[in-house]
């Protein structure tokens, strides 16, 4: 008899890497049910509306739908209750679901361990000594990490979603944990491509004076998208394109010079057209694992970014884009000015590139781990 198998994620209230994540996941096991703490249909992919979708007691609290976050304090307790009933679990977490109490083995494909433990100032970004987010969490930070670190030792098996997370999870809970990288995926890449209203003449996707550069990107204070940003205002003959949402995104537009524009909720043909048609993704931010040169390198696109973290794993330097030292304004603007000048980009080599983190191969490393057959480190 075929093993029950469960998939159980943090939460799916945002279209992000992680979320694409567990649509893959999905498509490994499509009879598998998805445990999460909250699940707000309106801002996250459609797919999963089509999904068996199990949620927490709090997310009948709208205000908790629309920001997990400030539900911290109530967050290990629902976590601690979402028991679930299944042979196999694969638990996709980034600090939540990986507690979710199992009656049989337990996979984490872990993203990062908790951001609000291990790195409080990237979660809370600028937030003053005195900021209630950064009080309470200090308050809460004795309790969450012995509640985290018991969490942590009970699953039977860790993997880590790139050479970054390696070294933390090993650095944090002691734990070797081979590497699996996430998938880029398929619906970025594949099919037609829709114009953003309003946008196609702006961008210059129309014209002949090139296109847009990129930024895709949840409005955190740790994305650094303030900083792309004030890098084109020194360049009012260039267009920046920034798409995501997050508490950043007031203070973003009020900042952002003519030649900037924000959006949000993109279709899928509508993201395509927009990485097809930029002359390159700006990745400015610490990632974990670098997911959106590869959506971006699917169409051919290169990507100028940081020179750290997931990024490093993902980016071919000279072949499918190039790095920038520090996040600053300067350094952001003296990149785009380099690759204009200097940089000639073949779309084919980009996407072979690109192809070595198909979604085929995360599928079968995974059900590979489901099985109880071992994943090699390194796995791509």
């Amino acid at each position: 008899m075929a093993p029950r198998i469960a998939i159980a994620h943090d939460y799916l209230t945002q279209r992000g890497g992680a979320e694409r994540v567990v649509l893959s996941l999905a498509k490994a096991f499509p009879e598998a049910e998805i445990h999460t703490l909250f699940y707000e249909p309106e801002q996250t992919y459609p797919e999963f509306q089509e999904m068996r979708i199990r949620t927490s007691e709090l997310n009948r609290i709208g205000a908790f739908q629309r920001d997990p976050r400030i539900a911290l304090p109530l967050l290990a307790g629902a976590s601690s209750r979402m028991r679930i009933d299944a042979d196999v679990v694969i638990a996709s977490s980034s600090g939540w679901a990986h507690a979710f109490p199992t009656t049989g083995r337990k996979i984490v494909y872990c993203h990062s361990p908790a951001r609000w433990l291990y790195l409080p100032d990237d979660y809370l970004g600028e937030a003053g000594p005195l900021d209630p987010k950064r009080l309470a969490l200090k308050a809460l930070t004795p309790f969450l990490t012995r509640w985290d670190q018991r969490a942590a030792r009970t699953a039977d098996m860790y993997l880590a979603n790139s050479s970054v997370v390696r070294e933390r999870i090993k650095r944090v809970y002691g734990i070797d944990a081979p590497t699996l990288f996430p998938p880029f995926s398929p619906a970025v890449a594949v099919g037609e491509q829709e114009p953003i209203p309003a946008l196609a003449e702006w961008s210059g996707a129309e014209g002949t004076d090139g296109g847009h550069y990129l930024v895709v990107s949840r409005l955190q204070p740790y994305k650094h998208v303030d900083a792309v940003i004030e890098a084109f205002a020194g360049m009012p003959e260039k267009r920046l394109l920034a798409i995501g949402r997050g508490p950043e995104k007031q203070r973003l537009l009020d900042m952002a010079p003519r030649n900037v524009r924000l959006v949000e909720g993109l279709s899928d043909a509508q993201m395509r057209w927009a990485y097809a048609n930029a002359t390159a993704l700006i990745a400015a931010s610490y990632e974990d694992f670098g997911l959106t040169p590869l959506e971006a390198g699917a169409h051919g696109t290169p990507t100028l970014a940081l020179r750290a973290g997931g990024y490093l794993d993902t980016i071919e330097e000279g072949a499918t884009g190039s790095f920038f030292a520090t996040h600053s304004a300067d350094a952001i603007r003296d990149a785009v000015t380099t690759e204009a000048a200097e940089w000639s980009w073949s779309a084919n080599v980009i996407k072979r590139h690109v192809a070595s983190f198909s979604e085929e191969r995360f599928v079968e490393a995974i059900r590979e781990a489901a099985s109880g057959r071992p994943i090699m480190r390194g796995e791509q």
